[in-house]
């Protein structure tokens, strides 16, 4: 059985977005280039050939795996997230009590996940530590480098 994917309808739309310009313009790019490899002769050492073919099952496996992930996905409806406590979809203010630096952070599903854009994955250590968690809660997080501890400042929408 494969794994749900919580994503927000955004995310949703931008992977169907890639999954489409892979499957109508990379699969026939590299399909070309392959053709034009084999029109070279002989198969058993044409490195072009070698690394179009490579270059193809690497783009099938992703274009798979997208495929699952777009047929477990399950949009979450942003009109019931409440600010109650911490989940999916909420952003949330938290201080980090050991260099008292503050970031804000929202959690999303994996395949959303940019920390340059603040967009935690939930699954990630911080992430299951903060869901369920309440404002003004401190929380403990084990990480490779150690413990960390953050206090919730705000849960927001």
């Amino acid at each position: 059985m494969s794994k749900i994917h919580y994503l927000t309808a955004e995310g949703l739309e931008k992977i169907k977005a890639e999954l489409a310009h892979m499957i109508s313009v990379e699969r026939p790019a590299i399909s070309r280039q392959i053709a034009e490899a084999r029109d070279k002769g002989d198969l058993s050492e044409n490195a072009e050939y070698d690394a179009a073919r490579e270059a193809q099952g690497l783009l099938e496996l992703k274009i798979s795996q997208m495929q699952d992930l777009v047929a477990n996905a399950r949009v979450i409806d942003e009109s019931k997230i409440n600010t109650d406590h911490v989940q999916m979809l909420n952003k949330v203010k938290i201080k980090n009590l050991t260099t008292n630096a503050v970031m804000e952070y929202t959690l999303v599903g994996e395949s959303e996940a940019n920390l340059k854009e603040g967009k935690l994955a939930a699954a990630t250590p911080i992430g299951k530590a903060l869901i369920g968690k309440k404002k003004g809660e401190v929380v403990e997080v084990k990480v490779p480098s150690g413990l960390l501890k953050f206090e919730i400042l705000d849960i927001s929408i």
